[in-house]
């Protein structure tokens, strides 16, 4: 059994809540990803910020990118895994909701992601396939 926690990108940076879309679109530049992870104040996992929502759910529909928040763009409670849970579940709830990252949280904390290609580095080469297909069905 492989668990999160081995096939994880460590320590990921987080936006905070209270930032803005352009606080945020510096750091997606500057750490050269396509995701954030949005921290409340205190300290846990509020959702997921990407680049893509920047541009189609703000600048798109008109929004100020220089006062709307990271939190402002947040839907719903955040998909994650268990550090301690079985990389099955992550690839699972993958599927499930059709997300290419996902956060790994330890004791109500972020800790890390997995990511597409962690799951390629770690599953069999049909796992990974069907894993990948039916996310981005």
């Amino acid at each position: 059994m492989t668990l999160a926690r081995e096939i994880m990108t460590p320590s990921p940076q987080c936006i905070g809540e209270h930032q803005t879309l352009v606080e945020a679109a510096r750091l997606l530049a500057t750490l050269d990803v396509g995701v954030l992870p949005i921290c409340g104040d205190d300290g846990k996992l509020k959702g997921m910020l990407t680049d893509r929502d920047i541009v189609v759910k703000a600048i798109a529909e008109g929004r100020d990118p220089g006062t709307t928040t990271a939190d402002d763009l947040a839907e719903g409670k955040p998909v994650y895994v268990d550090a301690d849970d079985d990389v099955d579940e992550a690839m699972s709830l993958m599927k499930q909701h059709q997300v290419r990252r996902l956060p790994v949280i330890e004791d109500h904390r972020l800790v890390g992601i997995i990511s597409q290609a962690d799951i390629a580095l770690t599953a069999s080469p049909k796992q990974t396939g069907r894993t990948v297909e039916q996310i981005s069905e």
